[in-house]
């Protein structure tokens, strides 16, 4: 196995990661929202919820030895980074705006499941 599989496989998980993060927070999201919750505080509630799933998933899954601490390092600056940027996005643009841009996420997310 070359070092070149190890990258394939950390971005093909990362990517994978992604999809599966994202529908949790569009479904948490969406709970929230149906709740009563604005888009702002839905999402960053549903966020802290996913930190602690993540958190007790990534400990269950550490007791399995599943965990890969470099990869999931490579994977985490990026990640943080863009955290950081989405967060400071939204913020800056009007609420109606990341309700609308909310609503066309989970329009791209539903065609995305139909269509092969």
């Amino acid at each position: 196995m070359s070092p070149n599989d190890d990258v394939h496989r950390s971005a093909t998980t990362g990517v994978t990661s992604s999809d599966h993060a994202r529908l949790w927070v569009i479904g948490l999201s969406a709970l929230l929202i149906a709740l009563g919750f604005g888009e702002r505080r839905a999402t960053a509630t549903s966020l802290c919820a996913i930190v602690i799933i993540a958190a007790v998933a990534t400990a269950l899954q550490g007791a399995y030895g599943n965990v890969r601490l470099g990869d999931a390092a490579l994977l985490i600056v990026p990640a943080v980074a863009g955290a950081g940027i989405g967060v400071a996005v939204q913020q800056r643009i009007p609420e109606r705006t990341v309700s609308l841009l909310f609503a066309l996420l989970l329009f791209a997310v539903a065609a995305e499941l139909i269509v092969p």
